[in-house]
């Protein structure tokens, strides 16, 4: 089949071979911003799969004997190389995914960073030595890596989001499995060329491609695997912790957020919506710690919500390729449909459509930047994680009201709070139910921080000293 110029072919990655073809099933990589074909992609079967594992079991065998020391100088030589590809990666990113190339060159950039922390992270895996019961007797705790990881990751941030799991993965010094999107497979196979030519054993990465379930529910149930990884919807994170639960695994869940934004009466109301512009439609709205529903007080409401709408009709949507471009668009059909759902029931229930609402064109998946205001909670947009590019405000008029609004939904990734009062900062850092907030600032996801959510938002963290924990295990090693 004929690949699209700037794509790459694509293939199962297993045990350092490229695998397609051979009578897999296969499905197509479409184009987001004009629904043209971009490749055929590769179906792992049984067979395939069966294999991955084996060389994940024989990969870590072989990457837990490498030194700390080694194993670090091959990731920063892996974050050399894709710094070195960036025009390749970023391009790549931009033709599966649809996001403006600003944006797939800060993706590029970002991940080179976290594999270069990581890299340093396992070299500083450092254990305890304790005081022995008895003179001449010693007693230390090792953390040792736990096993071979299976790891799934969406189609959003399909760099920066399957390069941290490998990354963190390899700093440890497991071995791994990773399913990247069906939407979205060649950003994964490029960082999985760039390990192996900067010297990854082969079988310690290994990629899959394919249908979803059949692959989540055979890796994550294999006795081989010993950790599992997941960033997607809650429904699916729910359904992954259940088979993990049943072979007593360790898993990490990054899931579904909505994060709330909360504009009191004394923010810098310019500095705070040009932020917002910028993260609001951030690969058109479709990233989970997305700002989204925007509580902002009665005496600057007026002002901000009449801001906000003339910025966002500003903001201009087009072909990702285009440097001219700030949004792009939405990945799928599947983002169309909801965008309508959600701002359909929206204006039903009282909310009032200040800009966007509207498909644009009948080519590819375009969706205007759009503002609701006086948007009642009972409003779909206001309960459900939109996942584009939509931003649902509200008025509110005193602090404890406000963190009741924040924090009524299940779901705590992210949070946001724009206020010059000291005070009022530390009230929300400590009130707000978020694993990440962020005050004054939207940028809660830094390769040093720990990144992950609380209620049904997930457990366990990636990024920071905190990430790579879940990967290790600690042994406790006493001698008379």
């Amino acid at each position: 089949m004929t690949i699209a110029e700037g794509y790459t072919p694509l293939h199962l990655w297993i045990d350092g071979q490229k695998l397609s073809g051979g009578g897999r099933d296969a499905s197509l990589v479409l184009n987001p911003s004009t629904g043209d074909v971009l490749a055929e992609m590769p179906h792992a079967n049984g067979a395939d799969l069966a294999n991955a594992v084996g060389a994940a079991e024989r990969g870590f065998k072989t990457w837990r004997a490498v030194g700390a020391w080694d194993r670090a100088a091959i990731l920063r030589r892996a974050a050399e190389l894709v710094r070195q590809r960036a025009e390749l990666f970023a391009r790549v990113l931009t033709l599966e995914e649809g996001k403006p190339l600003f944006e797939s060159d800060w993706e590029v950039g970002a991940i080179a960073e976290i594999i270069e922390w990581q890299a340093e992270e396992g070299r500083r895996l450092y254990g305890r030595v304790l005081q022995p019961r008895t003179r001449h007797g010693s007693a230390q705790v090792l953390r040792e890596p736990v096993g071979p990881v299976a790891a799934f990751a969406p189609w959003n941030l399909p760099l920066f989001l399957t390069g941290r799991k490998i990354a963190t993965a390899l700093g440890a010094g497991c071995s791994v499995i990773i399913k990247p999107a069906e939407e979205t497979p060649a950003s994964c196979l490029l960082l999985a060329q760039a390990f192996a030519d900067a010297g990854l054993p082969a079988g310690v990465l290994n990629v899959v491609l394919g249908e979803p379930s059949m692959i989540s529910t055979y890796l994550v149930t294999s006795e081989v695997i010993r950790k599992v990884s997941f960033t997607g919807s809650t429904a699916v994170g729910k359904h992954l912790a259940r088979l993990a639960a049943d072979g007593v695994k360790r898993i990490t869940l990054e899931l579904g957020g909505h994060a709330p934004v909360i504009v009191c009466d004394d923010a810098d109301i310019d500095a705070t919506v040009a932020a917002s512009i910028f993260n609001k439609y951030f690969n058109a709205g479709q990233i989970c710690i997305s700002p989204t529903r925007f509580y902002v007080q009665d005496a600057v409401y007026p002002a901000f919500v009449e801001k906000l709408t003339a910025a966002t009709a500003a903001v201009t949507v087009g072909d990702g390729l285009d440097r001219n471009t700030q949004m792009g668009p939405l990945a799928n059909g599947r983002r169309m449909n909801a965008m309508h759902q959600h701002l359909s029931d929206a204006v039903k229930t009282g909310a009032k459509l200040r800009t966007g609402g509207a498909r644009i064109g009948q080519q590819g998946f375009y969706w205007q930047p759009t503002v609701l205001s006086d948007v009642p909670d009972s409003a779909l947009v206001m309960n459900e994680e939109p996942f584009g590019p939509v931003a649902a405000v509200a008025p509110f008029s005193t602090v404890d009201e406000v963190v009741e609004k924040a924090n009524r939904l299940p779901y705590g990734l992210a949070a946001y709070a724009f206020t010059r009062s000291a005070t009022r900062a530390a009230l929300f850092s400590d009130a707000l139910e978020s694993g990440l907030v962020g005050l004054n600032t939207f940028n809660v996801a830094p390769p040093e921080g720990p990144f992950g959510g609380v209620k049904q938002s997930g457990y366990g963290s990636e990024g920071g000293s905190e990430g790579i924990d879940s990967y290790l295990v600690p042994k406790f090693v006493t001698q008379l």
